[in-house]
């Protein structure tokens, strides 16, 4: 099929119709059918994009891999702290390769599997064969180690681990056996990923996704500030030292840094909207921002990620 709107169409009403069947997945994954978003559109994270884009290598140029006696990897796994750009890496994977993206919540899948429940038998199959039918497609499951996921709470001692960890693993399996997919899994806590996830022919491959601060955390920041200003239509920031601005505080994740700028926004908006008198956003609004979070987080759970 040859037409993209036909086929994101098909790609919709498939998923849909799987869905309607079984509406725990409706509520716990989410498909993009043309997912766009580019890698030069992710700041930093140079080594993991270059993973990523080898990875790629399998749909866009299938004969690589041979030529050099090897074959892909099954799946990969991406690993760093909440906000560092893993699902965006993901996304960015889809989009080049020019596949859908299907993105679940593994914690909220494992929650209505288990407060609802169901055929799970019959809702595996239907998984693997709603895949087969689709066509391209980049599957991410999205904290597996969902016991330690702050989805639902860290550290759920009281959930039956045997059985969950049963039908994850076949959930993998059938996704990876799947015609055309690609697979990518992420976790926050590594520490304690189990083993089994790791085994071959599951996530093959582990890629750190590691900001380095503060220059990715800034390369991240000009493209969101870029974007926004895009959106506004006109100039938002007059000579920002992003740089000092960052190294005031390494605690936030790349993506609350982007949520601390658009506090900013946010305020200057609310200022206009006061009837005031507005100029463009500089390093001391930034800086004051900064600090709102610093106090924040002194009552708030240590894990970070939190901002009120």
């Amino acid at each position: 099929m040859d037409d993209p709107a036909i086929q994101r169409e098909r790609t919709t009403n498939l998923w849909n119709s799987f869905a309607r069947k079984h509406p725990l997945v409706d509520r716990a994954t989410r498909i993009d059918p043309a997912p766009s978003l580019g890698f030069e559109s992710i700041g930093g994270l140079a080594t993991a994009k270059d993973e990523l884009l080898t990875y790629a290598c399998a749909a866009t140029n299938p004969d690589v891999y041979g030529n050099w006696g090897t074959l892909p990897p099954s799946a990969l796994i991406l690993i760093g702290r909440r906000g560092a750009g893993k699902h965006l890496l993901a996304e960015a994977l889809a989009a080049r390769t020019e596949s859908a993206f299907c993105s679940v919540s593994v914690p909220r899948f494992v929650m209505e599997v288990l407060q609802h429940g169901g055929k799970v038998g019959e809702l595996l199959s239907d998984w693997q064969h709603t895949l087969d039918e689709l066509g391209p497609v980049t599957v991410f499951f999205d904290e597996l180690e969902f016991s330690q996921a702050q989805d639902i709470g860290t550290q759920r001692s009281d959930l039956p681990i045997g059985p969950i960890m049963d039908f994850l693993l076949e959930l993998v399996d059938r996704t990876v056996a799947a015609n055309d997919c690609q697979v990518v899994g992420a976790t926050s806590n590594p520490e304690t990923l189990r083993p089994a996830f790791l085994a071959p022919e599951r996530f093959e491959r582990v890629v750190e996704v590691n900001p380095v601060f503060p220059d990715d955390i800034v390369a991240a920041l000009l493209i969101h500030a870029a974007d926004a200003e895009k959106r506004a239509g006109r100039s938002l920031f007059d000579a920002v030292d992003w740089h000092q601005v960052v190294s005031r505080y390494r605690q936030p994740s790349t993506g609350d840094w982007v949520r601390i700028m658009h506090a900013a926004l946010r305020r200057k908006a609310r200022c206009e909207a006061a009837g005031e008198d507005v100029e463009r956003v500089v390093t001391e609004d930034l800086l004051d921002e900064v600090e709102r979070v610093r106090r924040t987080d002194t009552r708030l759970l240590p894990s970070g990620g939190n901002y009120i």
